[in-house]
């Protein structure tokens, strides 16, 4: 067996919400075991095309609670949709370029703030109920390109193009450290489960894990060929690190070790940053966009591609996974630049 298919026996516990899963990730089965669970797609269906945004979609967020998405748009809006009549609730305009990213605060933080970046080098906080600017954060010298909420939702982190991320005191709005952590433009951010750890990518080719507490280099995840990395976030347990490469290649790291566990292949990426993400709620699938007009899912275990959803000729740039419900929300480049909902009954 090749070695970097082996792992540990098993993950540890994933608390979602009010539940907890466990994700089991022993080692590849063999190969007549792997052929029978061919079969076993997920089965997610285009339930609803949202139009709306007039440039590309590059971001869409669940609430935390699921019963809200965020989407955030080239047009420079974000837009709040109520899940429960799939309708959009509100409108919210404030920034002067396009939006990189957008995020809903965890329910520690006020689960009613949203937080967005833009290519005006600013990131804002949001009240979603009113669609009010509340707070504006600048610090940055360039694209703003993707924002995240500490877990206790005092403290945001940032990244951006001109190769620095921030941290933020929430509370008073003021910048606690700009972190010089990267030789090119930073695509991503991320902070694990606990808030202890933040992870960021570049396309220098590296994965950065980083000490919130005092914003140094706990590790570097470093591949040969230093591909641009586009995406990175931690696992939902955060003991693991799915990072996207620009190279049609998604990697899961134990970054503890450092070694690379799993490599999910059969997607196109190397000219987007594309959003990938975990999907807990039935099976345990990673899922991300392609740029030949599709979504992918692989079984999280196998590496197994099992299912391609054909998007109506959209590029898809950004997905997420809703919380609780078997569903994924998808926001196109080009066309209609629309948002789509797909939805398995399994």
């Amino acid at each position: 067996m090749d070695p970097m298919e082996v792992d540990e026996q098993q993950m540890a516990q994933v608390e979602i919400g009010d539940d907890v899963f466990k994700i089991p990730l022993p080692p590849l089965p063999p190969p007549e075991v792997k052929s029978k669970s061919h079969s076993q797609s997920p089965g997610y269906l285009l339930t609803y095309q949202l139009p709306g945004h007039k440039r590309a979609v590059t971001s869409v967020k669940f609430s935390a609670s699921g019963n809200f998405m965020a989407s955030a748009s080239a047009d420079s809006l974000i837009k709040i949709w109520d899940m429960h009549g799939v309708n959009c609730s509100l409108t919210l305009t404030g920034h002067l370029m396009g939006i990189n990213d957008v995020v809903w605060s965890p329910e520690s933080g006020g689960s009613h703030i949203l937080g967005s970046c833009s290519d005006d080098q600013t990131i804002r906080l949001w009240d979603s109920r009113n669609g009010q600017c509340f707070r504006t954060l600048q610090k940055h010298k360039a694209f703003v390109f993707a924002c995240r909420f500490h877990p206790q939702g005092n403290l945001m982190a940032s990244c951006s193009f001109d190769e620095s991320v921030c941290l933020w005191d929430l509370r008073q709005g003021k910048c606690l450290k700009s972190v010089p952590a990267h030789w090119d433009p930073i695509t991503s951010v991320d902070f694990n489960c606990d808030g202890s750890l933040f992870v960021t990518s570049s396309f220098d080719g590296l994965v950065r894990i980083w000490d919130t507490s005092n914003a140094q280099v706990v590790k570097s995840l470093i591949d040969d060929d230093n591909t641009p990395v586009g995406y990175v976030k931690f696992s939902p347990n955060g003991k693991y690190i799915l990072a996207s490469t620009m190279n049609h290649t998604l990697k899961l790291w134990n970054f503890h070790k450092p070694k690379c566990l799993r490599i999910y292949q059969g997607h196109r990426n190397e000219k987007y940053c594309l959003s990938s993400n975990f999907s807990v709620t039935s099976g345990m699938w990673v899922v991300s966009g392609s740029e030949d007009k599709s979504i992918c899912i692989w079984n999280l275990q196998t590496k197994e591609l099992v299912q391609k959803l054909d998007t109506l000729d959209d590029m898809v740039l950004c997905t997420d996974c809703h919380p609780k419900a078997n569903m994924i929300v998808s926001g196109a480049l080009q066309n209609s630049h629309g948002i789509k909902i797909w939805r398995s009954s399994e």
